[in-house]
């Protein structure tokens, strides 16, 4: 078997070669956006989430949402004023729908992390109590012990059919190992000691050969234990902008609970006491402040990581999430992100003095043994562009086959008294001359203007009866995936920039950062140069996000704002970086930063709309208090609802259904278009803003006529 990518080494001056991607890396997410809040209203999601929503109610658990622990203090007010008066038939009925307001708003978030702790549950079963064959001093003897005994350092042993006892690196030999209880994913996956690929996670197991594994991780703190506590949201703690959101909310209760608490004194004074009661009051603030908000704040941030989890992305915070919303700058490996990872062979480029379809007979007879995709792409090219039948190695069986070599740097075959080499550029040239052959003028020339063009060159050279000669270049290029220029526009819209990493030459880098549409790139880039690279970029104010697999990655990763480890990567990777991706797709990162965006547009847009809603009940509730003692104040009674009391308890229902109806655009997210910062802003004020001033008119109105209809009430 050949190289290509190796036979053309002295055209290249990589000093870290860009890793290709495994065939074990998997691509798209496991599950559909339109998943996320498909499952709402399910009713056995509801019978498991509603238990959960009642244990919220618990004052320490409420506290940490300042602006429903007041709904709960107003509920708890109401319910012993409407004791204390049973025949108070509103009192009961405000209490009972500031209750339903309580758990609504438990409800969301319950619902936002039930569906992580489903997943949790899977993942806990794949956590086993697994025997460990451990390796003694002597580095042969083994003996056996719980898992659960291991510590970081110890060296196991796994043979096919064993469960993997806890997270480490393969020190020794090469397994295929299924890692579906993790990932989802039924293909198997190859993990081997030395490269990018040797990390392996607790509970999955060995399917085919021998591994011995370095444990790097204590029990109870695996890879598994990790996720299990974020997917259920154990382990979530608030991010800066929702501490900050936070505290907003808070310091708006505050100013309207300073505002309701100074009405009683004017009331009094107006001679409107009776319909300034401590129940309407507790109405009243409940209606302005930032309930809406408030009740589905936690579960924005839930539903974020969630909506990550179902395309198999793990975040280690949600600061990382938020991060990604407000990321700037994305850094991309080129090889298998932008470009499909395989060099193809685009054409074929003969010396004068040969003819196209003489170069291309050349070079599929010399690829044949080739199985790299390099040279399975020049037999397919020979044989559709130029008509030749594909043939194989049987019925050549009398050939003899030339190997690639590091030291020959060329592959080729001898056959019916033909010799053929194929390889880079230099070592070809040089068998022809040793084989007292000429090389056309015009060979070099062809080269290097294919490199320059960011393509490989391979030389393809014969000896026969004439003599020795080169019959032309095989020109293989980089392969670009379909719709990268169009993706990058978009982010370029965001106002992202793109920066391509590659350890190619910067000629082959230009070329192709050209064609994929990127803002920039690093080309023969070194572990010190991407750490550089981020600081610069962090330096000038800017949030960066990585991809990265190798322990050479590791520094960067931890230094980007975003670092993405894939799962195939080196344990040192997934510890550097604050999210994992378990497919291993480093286009993803392009899929983290849309839901990051999602994520603070949700979040904006909900919060936007609360406020305007608080703006509107308050032309429901004032009016209704004091009507009867400024007769003037009837005429913002714009809605003409039907009596004080229908005002107030209508403001109070609708306060409280609101909620539930916006659960699922809190679970699902805002969609998100491509967009600048003034025209986003403009959509949500429009949408947002506007529907929330006029959503309380219209469905308060709609309550107001229903309740009108009970008897007694208007």
């Amino acid at each position: 078997m050949t190289t290509d990518t190796n036979e053309q080494e002295d055209s290249m001056s990589t000093v870290n070669p860009t890793r290709a991607p495994h065939p074990d890396v998997r691509t798209g997410p496991k599950t559909p956006e339109g998943r996320v809040g498909a499952g709402l209203f399910d009713p056995k999601q509801l019978v498991t989430s509603l238990p959960d929503a009642f244990r919220k109610l618990d004052p320490r658990v409420m506290i940490k949402s300042p602006v429903m622990f007041v709904v709960l203090v107003g509920s708890i007010v109401t319910t012993v004023l409407a004791i204390k008066d049973p025949g108070d038939w509103f009192g009961w009925v405000i209490a009972a729908w500031l209750w339903l307001t309580v758990v609504f708003a438990n409800l969301a978030e319950a619902v936002a992390e039930g569906r992580g702790k489903a997943q949790a549950d899977t993942l806990r079963k794949a956590k086993t109590d697994t025997v460990a064959r451990r390796l003694l001093r002597d580095g042969t003897s083994e003996e056996r012990v719980p898992g659960t005994e291991l510590r970081v350092g110890d060296l196991v042993v796994c043979e096919a059919g064993d469960v993997i006892p806890g997270d480490g690196d393969v020190v020794e030999g090469v397994a295929s190992v299924d890692e579906s209880a993790i990932t989802g994913e039924s293909a198997p996956v190859i993990r081997e000691s030395g490269g990018d690929r040797s990390a392996v996670t607790g509970g999955t197991k060995v399917l085919s050969d021998r591994i011995v594994i370095k444990i790097t991780t204590r029990p109870g703190e695996t890879f598994i234990d990790r996720m299990i506590n974020l997917v259920e949201g154990a382990a979530r703690q608030k991010t800066p902008n929702e501490i900050a959101l936070n505290i907003l909310l808070a310091s708006l209760t505050i100013v309207f609970l300073l505002a309701v608490v100074t009405l009683k004194p004017f009331a009094i004074y107006a001679g409107a006491d009776k319909q300034t009661s401590l129940i309407v009051l507790t109405a009243l603030l409940v209606c302005l402040i930032p309930t809406t908000i408030g009740a589905l704040l936690s579960a924005i941030g839930i539903a974020g990581m969630d909506r990550l989890v179902q395309r198999n992305v793990l975040a280690m915070s949600g600061r990382a999430v938020e991060a990604a919303g407000d990321v700037s700058t994305l850094l991309l490996d080129k090889t298998g992100t932008i470009t499909l990872g395989n060099r193809q062979a685009a054409g074929f480029v003969p010396v004068r003095g040969a003819t196209e379809a003489e170069l291309a007979d050349a070079a599929q007879l010399s690829s044949l043994a080739d199985e790299t995709p390099e040279g399975r792409s020049v037999v397919v090219l020979a044989k559709e562009k130029y008509g030749l039948r594909e043939r194989h190695q049987g019925e050549l069986a009398h050939a003899e086959w030339i190997g690639f070599t590091a030291q020959t740097r060329m592959s080729g075959v001898d056959v019916d008294g033909h010799r053929i080499r194929k390889g880079a550029v230099g070592s070809v040239i040089a068998w022809v001359r040793e084989q007292g052959g000429s090389v056309a003028e015009d060979a070099d020339g062809i080269a290097n203007r294919i490199s320059e063009a960011g393509g490989t060159p391979l030389l393809v050279a014969v000896e026969d009866e004439v003599g020795a000669r080169v019959l032309g270049v095989i020109h293989l290029k980089d392969v670009v995936k379909d719709g990268m220029r169009e993706r990058f526009e978009q982010l370029r819209r965001m106002g992202i920039k793109t920066v391509m990493i590659t350890g190619d030459n910067p000629l082959t880098a230009k070329a192709i950062a050209e064609e994929a549409g990127v803002d920039d790139f690093l080309a023969e880039a070194t572990p010190e140069d991407k750490m550089a690279l981020i600081k610069r970029e962090q330096a000038g104010g800017k949030l960066v996000a990585m991809t990265g697999d190798g322990t050479n990655d590791a520094p960067a990763l931890a230094q980007a704002d975003v670092g993405v480890a894939m799962n195939t990567g080196t344990s040192a990777a997934k510890e550097a970086g604050n999210m994992v991706d378990l497919d291993s797709n480093p286009t993803k990162l392009i899929e983290i930063v849309e839901i990051g965006k999602q994520l603070l547009i949700t979040r904006g847009a909900l919060t936007t709309f609360s406020i305007a809603n608080d703006v509107a009940k308050y032309f429901a509730i004032i009016p209704a208090m004091f009507a009867v003692a400024y007769p003037s104040l009837d005429k913002l009674n714009i809605m003409g609802l039907a009596s004080p009391e229908s005002a107030i308890l209508s403001a109070v229902i609708f306060n409280a259904l609101i909620i539930i109806a916006l659960v699922p655009l809190a679970l699902r997210g805002v969609q998100y278009r491509p967009m600048s910062a003034d025209r986003m802003l403009r959509r949500n004020l429009g949408i947002y803003g506007l529907g929330g001033l006029v959503a309380p008119f219209v469905g308060i109105k709609i309550i107001d006529l229903l309740i009108s209809l009970i008897p007694g009430i208007r």
